[in-house]
Order: C-alpha cells, then sequence, then structure tokens
C-alpha cells in the first residue's frame, strides 16, 4: 500500500519526463506496474513525447541469419556519440530470437516481414508469411496468397495512416506482372489486387521511406527506380536508390522529379580503407553515412563515412553474432542505421503471438499498446 501511495505521489510530468528517456521495452514493463501508469504510458501525449524523443536517437538494429539453419538473432545498439575517436568499441543488446526463414529479413519502422517461417514445430506444414517485432518476438501471422510463381515481397509504413502494408510482384503464365497489397490492422486481413500503370518486374529489392517504396527495374534496356505510396496503393514515380561498392561509394540523387535531371556522386573510400565487402545501411543525424559487414564477426565492424570531412572510422560493436563464432558457424547480418521505436505503431492487438509461447516458457499475453509482454503464468 505505502509502495502504491509512493508511486501515485510522483508528478506526472516527472514521469513522462523519465519515460521519454527510456527504451521501448522498458516502458511497455513500466505499463504493467500500476493502472496509473498503464493509462498515462498509453496516452497518445506520450506516444507522441515518445516518438519525438526517439527521432533524435535513432539505434542501429541488426538482423543475423545463421549459416547452419539455427534461428533469426536481434541485437540493437546506441550510436557511437563520437565514431571517430581512435578506439571506439560498442556493446550491441540481445533483444530475441525467431524462427529461421529461408528468404531475407525485411523491414519497415521497427517491424520485420518474413515471407517463409516456419512457426510450428510440425515439419509437414508449410511456411508462412510473418510480421514480427525484434524487440519483443511478438508476431502475426499473414494469410498465405498461392502464386503460379514465387513472388518478390516489399514491405513498409504509412506514416499518414501508420499502418505496415505488404506488397507482392509475381508474374502468371503470360508473363504479365501481379500485385497484390495486404494491409496489417484493417480488419480482416486479405490480399487485394491493385493496378499498376507502369508494371515493370523489380530488379532487386526495395526500400520503403516516408511512406513510400522504391525499387530498380528494368525499363526499356535501362535501369530505373519506381516507387510505390503506400497511402493510397497508388501513385506510381520515379525515385532514388544508392550503390555502393567496397573502394568507392556511388549515390545517385533525383534532384528533379519531372524533370528527370540526377545528380552523380562518387566518394572514393582511403586507400586503408577496409577490403570486406560492405552495405550501406543508413545516415546518421550528423551526416554520416553508416556501412556494414555483410557477415558476421568477432568483433563486427560498421564504417561511419563523412563525405563533408573525408573521414572513413570503423566501430567494433562487440556480441553480434559472437556466439556463433564460439561454435565455428557464421551467418549474414542485416543491419539498419535509422531504427526509431514508435510506440504509437507496435500495437500490440495486431502482433498477438509471441515467440515465447513456442519454448514453453509460460503464457505470455499483450496487454497494452507498446506490445508488453507480462508473464501470466503456464498453462
Amino acid at each position: 500500500m505505502n509502495r502504491e501511495k509512493t508511486l501515485d505521489s510522483i508528478p506526472i510530468d516527472l514521469l513522462l519526463e523519465i519515460f521519454s528517456r527510456l527504451p521501448a521495452k522498458s516502458v511497455g514493463r513500466s505499463s504493467c506496474v500500476s493502472k496509473q501508469w498503464a493509462s498515462i504510458l498509453g496516452s497518445q501525449g506520450f506516444a507522441e513525447l515518445f516518438l519525438t524523443r526517439s527521432s533524435t536517437r535513432p539505434r542501429l538494429l541488426f538482423a543475423l541469419q545463421p549459416y547452419n539453419d539455427g534461428d533469426w538473432l536481434f541485437y540493437s545498439s546506441p550510436h557511437p556519440q563520437n565514431p571517430y575517436e581512435k578506439f571506439t568499441v560498442v556493446a550491441a543488446d540481445f533483444h530475441t530470437k525467431f524462427p529461421r526463414s529461408q528468404s531475407k529479413c525485411i523491414y519497415a519502422s521497427g517491424l520485420f516481414y518474413f515471407p517463409d517461417v516456419r512457426i510450428s514445430k510440425n515439419k509437414g506444414e508449410d511456411p508462412v508469411p510473418v510480421i514480427c517485432n525484434p524487440i519483443t518476438g511478438q508476431y502475426t501471422v499473414l494469410p498465405k496468397l498461392r502464386t503460379e510463381r514465387e513472388p518478390i515481397s516489399f514491405f513498409g509504413f504509412d506514416p499518414i495512416e501508420k499502418q505496415f502494408k505488404v506488397l507482392l510482384i509475381h508474374t502468371v503464365v503470360n508473363n504479365e506482372t501481379v500485385h497484390h497489397i495486404l494491409t496489417l490492422g484493417a480488419g480482416k486481413m486479405r490480399w487485394r489486387n491493385i493496378q499498376c500503370p507502369l508494371a515493370r518486374y523489380p530488379a532487386r529489392e526495395g526500400i520503403c521511406i516516408n511512406g513510400v517504396l522504391y525499387y530498380l527495374a528494368n525499363y526499356k534496356g535501362k535501369l530505373c527506380g519506381i516507387s510505390l505510396k503506400f497511402e493510397n496503393d497508388r501513385g506510381w514515380h520515379i525515385g532514388w536508390r544508392s550503390g555502393w561498392s567496397t573502394r568507392e561509394l556511388h549515390m545517385w540523387i533525383l534532384e528533379d522529379v519531372e524533370k528527370q535531371e540526377w545528380s552523380q556522386y562518387v566518394y572514393p573510400f582511403p586507400e586503408n580503407g577496409y577490403s570486406k565487402r560492405l552495405a550501406v545501411v543508413g545516415m546518421t543525424t550528423t551526416g554520416e553515412i553508416v556501412l556494414s559487414e555483410n557477415l558476421s564477426s568477432k568483433p563486427y565492424n560498421v564504417f561511419y563515412f563523412s563525405p563533408e570531412k573525408n573521414t572513413f572510422q570503423c566501430v567494433n560493436f562487440q556480441y553480434v553474432g559472437a556466439n556463433l563464432e564460439e561454435h565455428r558457424h557464421s551467418g549474414t547480418v542485416y543491419a539498419f542505421g535509422d531504427h526509431v521505436e514508435d510506440l504509437s505503431v507496435k500495437d500490440a492487438k495486431q502482433l498477438k503471438s509471441s515467440v515465447f509461447d513456442r519454448r514453453n516458457l509460460g503464457s505470455f499475453e499483450s496487454i497494452n499498446k507498446f506490445n508488453a509482454l507480462c508473464r501470466l503464468g503456464d498453462d
């Protein structure tokens, strides 16, 4: 009783200030403490405050896919405050595991889409498409779309309606390109066929930026960028895409959409630069381009390149895939440099299942919009 009185005596403004500086997972756990805290932390005002604070400190998110058919491993870490210190080492936090899949993970605004995950322990059951939260381990299974040929999958987020959407592009017997889209949280989940006036089959995976999906395609023998506006399932126009290589970075920027005017920038890396293959994974709030290794290593390296200062700095991230190295295994690492925690879009009503349920660790249930996992006891 005294404990409850002490908690209730804390000014609300002070509570908001404290909780807005915590990770989303800690906020979710704190909402289980009392009804008052659950009400405060579940308010739209706090969600907006938390997003404002979180946007100023985006994190690195790592998804590791082991080669030995093991589960996916998820880690995250803040960007180093000063990556240009002589010796910079950062410890990454491990969050959760997720059942293995044969396809790549596709990221959008804090969630992942996997086209083929074996959720069931029954080996006779087919893999299913899944959307999951890599921090909490919660997921939802999507209806499987039967197609004549293997589709290419895309995943995006509409910041206006705050909805996640999955796009599948595939061809039929006459080589006609077909598009299907599914919206998470819009009543009964179903695939809808949509029409695209500029139907071009993707040349590779895409990226979703501010509700617009960009991908590369072959158009009249030329490589072009195509974008889909997720907010209305229509509106195609040319977008941008950046490329990378080990020794230098090539970046194309679309200066004028109507005139189709592009500018190319080439940034040579230092002569003593890193020799392994690197991938561009984002930019920092101070303008550094973030690059990461494709394979797990001990330590795992992330690089910060400043075009303005022409500096190229390596930062060691500990614990990312360290257990694989100890067992002489390795894996592919997918890194995302602009992971922002947003409480308002990770509605637990949409992600009802938990990977913890699969492992007989007790019964977990989502009780609020922060995807908080509260243990209720064993069945």
